[in-house]
């Protein structure tokens, strides 16, 4: 565990190091980012090993999952060399300016400080230590300080030692990157002064006691926090009658994918009463070959029995796919059943996350009932709609989704988020604490940036990006 003085070390550090690297250019934090990806690259063989020992997961979801980190690194450093996430906008002085005399005005987005990082479980590597959060913050010019997660402390500190080698290797300020350990750490760090932004990832009750602390201070800063979704999946009637079996099936492969340990886990399932696709679901054409697995740490798994027992222990609710199960058993996959009207009446309970490999498909009679509990739900990360081109409904439903959801698909499926430009990872509350953001993306750089306006400045004295050939020296 990082003890209180060796913590206060690691914040002033990154504290000295604030200015030096926000002082870099995009083009000198995208060499940095370059390096990292590539360190960790030539690291595989080493770390991934030492992932599988401690989160269970297979060889292969290990190995994608790093080549996505490493892509989302090289995709930052493309990005800051554009510009584009600092969005520079000049207004030159204009003595006709409709309102009257206009000042010369520059505006740019400018590094918030330092930023410490909460790690998460279920992906080790993407969003981890030199995960997106890290890569982001540091692209927007900000040290980082990673509260390493205790389902993988082993990975946490080697993949630590990587990043700093690169950035040192890079010439990086000293205190530009650190790895921290232990509950009580990230507590202090995310209370301490020095200390200008906090990104999360994970439950919604660790999150929301982070968030509390980070704006209890008497400086109150920004928290990006991603909590909790159980990403409802609205099947229509026409859907429902025209590909049942493709929808049960690729239902089944979606929710159990990772052992249902994503935080895009479809968890609800709307379909009509009178439709195949709960009897297809109980099938073994929709199961497959799915096995029980274990779990990322028995944490995970205890939280996934208790969340299971409260909805097997519902009066309403139904089984529909039940595997042998036990405190020390590898969970399989459950699937259960209920009606609309009984989520209705009671969505504390029935709307709450269930992680891991579960689901709770739920009945309706009448497709207007989607929009009753569409409204009813709480903020989600994604919502989907399975339907046709011309069903009635869709835009009124679509419409509602997008009110809930960051992110709404038609006729796909939630698991699997691409690091792309027009990717969107958030959501209203309790989806994330910051639902005007993403933590996923190109677009994720601008949570720790904040904008500033400099007005008369000379040239030389201007940030770089702000200076243009109409100024005079």
């Amino acid at each position: 565990m990082t003890t209180s003085a060796e913590l206060d070390i690691i914040l002033a550090a990154a504290a000295a190091a604030s200015r030096p690297w926000a002082g870099t250019t995009a083009g000198q934090r995208a060499v940095a980012l370059r390096a990292v990806a590539d360190a960790l690259d030539a690291a595989a063989a080493t770390l991934v090993p030492i992932a599988q020992d401690e989160t269970h997961l297979p060889t292969g979801r290990l190995n994608s999952e790093l080549a996505r980190t490493t892509f989302q690194l090289r995709l930052h450093a493309d990005e800051i060399e554009t510009g584009r996430p600092f969005d520079p906008r000049i207004d030159h002085a204009d003595p006709h300016w409709g309102m009257g005399p206009r000042p010369d005005l520059r505006r740019i987005q400018r590094p918030l400080g330092p930023v410490v990082v909460f790690a998460a479980s279920n992906f080790p590597f993407a969003f981890s230590v030199a995960g997106g959060d890290t890569s982001s913050a540091l692209a927007a010019g900000c040290p980082v300080v990673v509260k390493a997660h205790p389902g993988h402390p082993k990975l946490s500190e080697a993949t630590g030692r990587v990043v700093r080698t690169a950035l040192d290797a890079t010439n990086g300020p000293a205190g530009l990157f650190a790895v921290i350990y232990g509950e009580e750490a990230g507590r202090s760090a995310i209370l301490d002064s020095r200390i200008a932004a906090a990104a999360f990832t994970g439950s919604i009750a660790g999150g929301r006691a982070l968030f509390d602390l980070a704006v209890s201070r008497p400086v109150p800063i920004p928290f990006f926090g991603e909590l909790g979704s159980t990403n409802p999946v609205f099947v229509t009637r026409a859907a429902a009658a025209h590909r049942a079996e493709a929808i049960a099936r690729e239902f089944v492969g979606s929710y159990t994918l990772g052992a249902g340990q994503f935080c895009t886990k479809p968890g609800l399932l709307f379909v009509p009463s009178d439709s195949d696709i709960p009897r297809l679901l109980a099938g073994p054409e929709a199961q497959g070959s799915y096995l029980a697995q274990p779990l990322l740490n028995s944490r995970i798994q205890l939280g996934f029995q208790r969340s299971l027992a409260r909805l097997r222990e519902h009066p309403d609710v139904r089984p529909l796919v039940t595997t042998p199960d036990g405190p020390d058993a590898e969970p399989g996959p459950v699937l259960l059943t209920t009606s609309i009207t009984t989520v209705l009446s009671d969505p504390d309970t029935l709307l709450e996350e269930c992680f891991g490999p579960a689901a709770l498909v739920v009945t309706y009679e009448e497709e207007r009932q989607l929009l009753d509990v569409a409204e009813r739900l709480p903020g989600q990360l994604t919502t989907t709609v399975i339907g046709e081109a011309d069903d009635p409904l869709a835009p009124a439903l679509i419409e509602v989704a997008s009110e809930r959801a960051g992110r709404v698909l038609w006729n796909q499926w939630p698991t699997g988020v691409s690091v792309t430009y027009a990717q969107q990872h958030g959501g209203p509350y309790p989806a994330t604490t910051a639902p005007a953001s993403t933590s996923v993306g190109t677009a994720a750089i601008g949570r720790f940036l904040r904008p500033v306006a400099y007005q008369g400045v000379p040239r030389a004295l201007l940030p770089p990006l702000l200076r243009d050939s109409a100024d005079s020296a």
